[in-house]
């Protein structure tokens, strides 16, 4: 299985969401429809940081400190 990079920006959301499942929560909490989207597959973090008016850093930040709790790491 290939490794998932978070810091890609060609990484999609599902294989974001498959590689780091406690990320989901981050996405829902903010209302974004991401997760089980079937727009994901194809959709990066900058791509649904557009599209819902998101500052990418700041998001990508919160991605990162979920990541970091996440048991599988």
């Amino acid at each position: 299985m290939q490794h998932i990079s978070f810091n890609d920006p060609q990484t999609t959301l599902a294989a974001l969401f498959c590689e780091w499942p406690d990320m989901v929560q981050v996405f829902l909490d903010r209302g974004m429809l991401c997760p089980g989207c079937p727009i994901a597959p194809f959709h990066t973090i900058s791509d649904a940081c557009a599209e819902y008016g998101l500052e990418e850093a700041k998001f990508r930040a919160e991605l990162i400190a979920a990541r970091r709790e996440s048991p599988k790491d």
